[in-house]
């Protein structure tokens, strides 16, 4: 009988202290995702994640900068497992200020690209866009653009005719700190004062805008990434948008050089996850062919997996256009140097 009781006290020492006592440590049939992408379709994902794997997906989706505040307020204690966001700079410093460890699946790191991965496996990306220049063919000929690279928007033949967000946008900084990472600062900054002296207007309104001067004849040149096309050409953004975008055509360029400029959407493993396993489970999923096929079908990005064929409105843009190496972490690393630069150049 007193074994018996021991046995018994001993089995309730052991649930108190995992469960009472540490209870983050539960191994619960879960992975928490922070996520500040924005795609109704990803919702499907989850669903289709759970029933294959058994695993619970809970999601809190929401601004970049205030889910990084919140992943700060939280500390150690956060339930979250994986952070999926936009852009390859806001990454690294989800990385720098060290909310992230590295990511063990050999799946995983067997399927991306090293220059689409962070320093020590901390993140890898999950889809690709590239940051390419929109013209409208009635203005400009092919024979003049044909060759264009982001260093020739400088040139004075384009004076007030081209159109760009602001600087304060991460995708506009991660193009400049690329062109860092291959010119260096001082090349970089004389290129950005004459580009900046070739605006046609004021930066303003976000990528579509961009695209819409151009269909418009607000300028003969825009730059913006090639989802925001394929989303105007789906019609999803309304007849308007869809018949400017039939009017506009995509130059992919730095052809003839070190290719075009590519970004990412990509995902993290959070320091302190409770569910590293399924965070790893749920990483493999995204990058799986079915998957990676659902992703680009809906968002118009371009797919990690190369046996995966992009949204045919995509597709007709160019698939095997030439793509800079630039190890896209070193979007981050110059980011500090591509702000201060923008900022002396007048880049509103």
């Amino acid at each position: 009988m007193i074994k018996i009781n021991r046995i018994i006290l001993g089995l309730f020492l052991v649930y108190f202290f995992s469960f009472a006592v540490y209870p983050k440590y539960i191994l619960a049939d879960e992975v928490n995702i922070y996520t500040s992408r924005h795609y109704d379709t990803d919702e499907e994902l989850y669903n289709i994640f759970t029933n294959q794997t058994g695993i619970k997906v809970n999601i809190l989706s929401g601004k970049g900068k205030a889910l990084i505040e919140r992943l700060r307020s939280e500390k150690n204690n956060s339930p979250a497992d994986v952070f999926i966001t936009v852009d390859a700079g806001n990454l690294w410093k989800l990385q720098k200020d060290g909310f992230f460890q590295s990511i063990n699946s050999e799946k995983v790191l067997n399927i991306v690209p090293s220059n689409l991965t962070g320093p020590q496996n901390h993140w890898v990306g999950l889809a690709i866009r590239a940051r390419v220049i929109f013209y409208d063919p009635s203005m400009v000929s092919k024979e003049e653009i044909h060759e264009l690279s982001y260093e020739d928007l400088a040139n004075e033949e384009w004076k007030g005719k081209i159109v760009v967000r602001s600087s304060s946008n991460m995708y506009n900084q991660s193009l400049v700190a690329s062109l860092i990472a291959v010119n260096g600062v001082k090349k970089t900054e004389e290129w950005a004062k004459n580009f900046v002296n070739n605006f046609a207007r004021k930066p303003q309104g976000n990528d579509r805008s961009q695209i819409l001067a151009v269909a418009n004849g607000q300028a003969e040149l825009a730059i913006a990434n090639t989802y925001y096309m394929g989303l105007m050409l789906s019609g999803e953004k309304g007849l308007e948008q869809q018949k400017a975008a039939k009017k506009v055509s995509i130059h992919f360029p730095n052809q003839n050089g070190r290719g075009t400029h590519i970004n990412i959407s990509g995902a993290g493993i959070l320091k302190n996850a409770p569910n590293k396993e399924n965070a790893e489970r749920f990483l493999e999923f995204l990058l799986s062919e079915e998957v990676q096929s659902h992703i680009v079908n809906n968002t118009f990005e371009y797919p990690i997996l190369k046996t995966v064929k992009p949204n045919k409105l995509v597709a007709q843009f160019g698939t095997n256009f030439k793509i800079d190496q630039t190890l896209v972490s070193d979007y981050g690393k110059y980011n500090p140097e591509a702000v201060r630069l923008m900022d002396r150049v007048g880049w509103k």
